[in-house]
């Protein structure tokens, strides 16, 4: 299956800091879309699999463009201060969140505790969201399309009357 990628944004960017979240997402998604980065994705989007399995992948190439793992304390300001993305890159005044999903995307509602996350983090308003194009629990279960429904349910922030602290969300489908 092919990586896909879905871009939201709000109409009034800033020119700079955006211009960087662009050519970050863009890289990492070039990477992600390689022969051998669909291979491995492939594997790692099987029953049982977890998202650290994802997060290997393409580590290395986000360590290249500058992200750090599980950075901390960048929510210090709010009560829930043990928050930490799963990695961090700082762009400016701002920066940009990665966040890797596999089986609780949906049913658990953990792409919308990333939302959440990038929201309410004052060092940071670009969210990079990895889900599974498809995901199946189990071998016997029928997969669901996780990309389109996690795009559905995100498309509202980025309408302007809905406007978050989220400025550009990213969905990578793996």
């Amino acid at each position: 299956m092919e990586t896909k990628l879905k871009v939201f944004k709000q109409s009034q960017l800033d020119g700079k800091i955006y211009s960087v979240v662009e050519k970050t997402g863009s890289a990492l998604f070039e990477y992600c879309s390689t022969p051998s980065a669909r291979a491995l994705f492939n594997e790692a989007n099987s029953p049982g699999s977890s998202s650290a399995k994802v997060q290997e992948i393409f580590l290395e190439k986000a360590l290249e463009l500058g992200f750090q793992s599980e950075k901390k304390q960048l929510f210090q300001t709010i009560q829930t201060s043990n928050l930490r993305p799963d990695y961090y890159k700082k762009v400016d005044s701002s920066g940009i969140i990665i966040e890797v999903e596999r089986g609780k995307t949906i049913m658990n509602n953990m792409d919308m505790l990333d939302m959440w996350k990038c929201h309410l983090c004052t060092n940071a308003n670009h969210l990079f969201l990895f889900v599974p194009n498809a995901l199946q629990h189990n071998n016997n279960a029928s997969p669901y399309d996780c990309f389109r429904i996690v795009s559905n349910r995100m498309e509202p922030f980025f309408l302007k009357e809905n406007y978050s602290n989220v400025h550009s969300l990213w969905i990578f489908g793996y």
